[in-house]
């Protein structure tokens, strides 16, 4: 826990139900061991994409479909979600989650190993969001920066690994090193980018937010 839990606790008593799907979703991702983001992380989610009012979204990771509904209530009309998931067993509730919804109109999943996935895709996405191999997101940032418009908004989920990356990498488990190493990696890169503006935040198991500068902006900086 990177916040108070008793704070947490707190935070999430304010929030209001989603509805019974909903739920459904969250019970069925306890009872199977299917990490989908905390209630505090989707209640930021949903800020966001009701602030930034997107034309497309692209998530990376789709799970059972938690996260796309979320940010499928806060979108535009004529708004569009492509979230990609490559894990098979989860593929077929994530697509039953959207139909249930009345989202599959709007939802297009598509199946397979994200970096293949991500070097095919030729839309413009103006938020996305990152809940995948978290030892994968550095590798992914620059494919991500080019589908980026200019004021475009970057989310990455997890990337405080439960306060365990204050931590030296010989402090955390031999297995999770890589990862350790890789997360530091693309959060220094996150806020030293000329190209973009980055906050993380100790929220869920921590966040960052990233707005893509326009050429103009860039140049100011310097």
């Amino acid at each position: 826990m990177i916040v108070n839990e008793r704070i947490t606790t707190y935070i999430n008593s304010l929030e209001p139900e989603n509805g019974e799907l909903y739920d459904e979703i969250e019970q069925y991702a306890i009872k199977n061991y299917v990490p989908i983001i905390r209630k505090e992380t989707g209640s930021l989610l949903k800020t966001l994409v009701s602030l930034k009012q997107p034309g497309q979204i692209l998530e990376i990771g789709t799970a059972i479909g938690y996260s796309a509904l979320l940010m499928s209530q806060c979108m535009p009309k004529g708004c569009q979600i492509t979230t990609i998931e490559k894990y098979e067993k989860r593929i077929p509730k994530a697509l039953e989650n959207f139909k249930k919804a009345g989202k599959d109109k709007v939802i297009t999943l598509l199946e397979g190993d994200a970096e293949e996935i991500l070097s095919t895709l030729t839309g413009r996405y103006d938020f996305i969001f990152m809940d995948a191999a978290k030892g994968q997101y550095i590798h992914w940032l620059p494919i991500l920066l080019k589908l980026m418009p200019p004021g475009g908004v970057l989310v990455s989920d997890n990337v405080l690994q439960d306060g365990d990356i204050i931590e030296s990498r010989y402090a955390v488990a031999r297995r999770n090193r890589t990862i350790h190493s890789r997360m530091r990696e693309y959060l220094y890169t996150l806020k030293h980018m000329d190209e973009l503006q980055t906050a993380v935040i100790p929220i869920g198991d921590g966040i960052t937010v990233s707005v893509k500068l326009s050429s103009v902006i860039r140049k100011a900086k310097r």
